[in-house]
């Protein structure tokens, strides 16, 4: 039986820290990572540092939940999508509640890519992930998402699909996003922003 990770390296000096602290002591820098706004200004480099922290502490306890989805946003970052979704799937095996946590691997599913050059498989996926998401937490942002997977992989290849694109930007404005909500996604995704209204 693998021992728990109570006491980790900080990513950003090195000291000891533990891992239920919210920042270092000594540098001020996120000990975890649980939402992808910690990474998105770091440069490659400190994205880097902390994925090596990470890593080390996931020898010693590999189911650890808090720092599974930490190495996940990391490779996220870094657009490593195959490494991201690996964490971010033991992520939702030891935390199923977290609806962040599937809809980054949704993302991660695209690769980069735009869901019109996906296999039907994968959109089915991405689809059975984000219906998990909205079942735990009914979010503008992530309607607007199912609403991009519907219009660019269904409605461009001419597939008949309920619900459709249009009744998921529907359900996207009622629950409200904003256009950094959107950008912020795009970017995650790594994909040229395309319009769906």
């Amino acid at each position: 039986m693998a021992s728990q990770v109570t006491d980790l390296q900080c990513p950003g000096c090195g000291s000891r820290v533990s891992i239920d602290q919210e920042t270092c002591d000594f540098c001020h820098s996120p000990v975890t990572i649980s939402t992808f706004n910690s990474v998105s200004s770091m440069s490659p480099l400190q994205v880097n540092k902390y994925a090596a922290s990470y890593r080390e502490a996931l020898k010693e306890d590999p189911d650890n939940r808090a720092i599974n989805t930490s190495i996940a946003m990391c490779y996220l970052k870094l657009r490593m999508y195959d490494e991201a979704y690996a964490a971010f799937s033991k992520a939702i095996v030891d935390n199923f509640d977290n609806s962040e946590t599937y809809f980054y691997a949704a993302i991660c599913l695209l690769k980069g890519r735009k869901a019109f050059l996906l296999s039907r498989p994968e959109i089915d996926k991405i689809l059975e992930l984000m219906n998990a998401a909205t079942m735990i937490e009914d979010r503008g942002i992530y309607f607007y998402f199912l609403a991009y997977i519907k219009y660019d992989y269904f409605k461009r290849k001419f597939l008949n699909t309920t619900p459709n694109y249009k009744d998921y930007l529907a359900q996207a404005k009622l629950r409200g996003y904003s256009s950094l909500d959107v950008d912020t996604m795009f970017s995650i995704m790594g994909v040229d922003k395309i319009s769906i209204v």
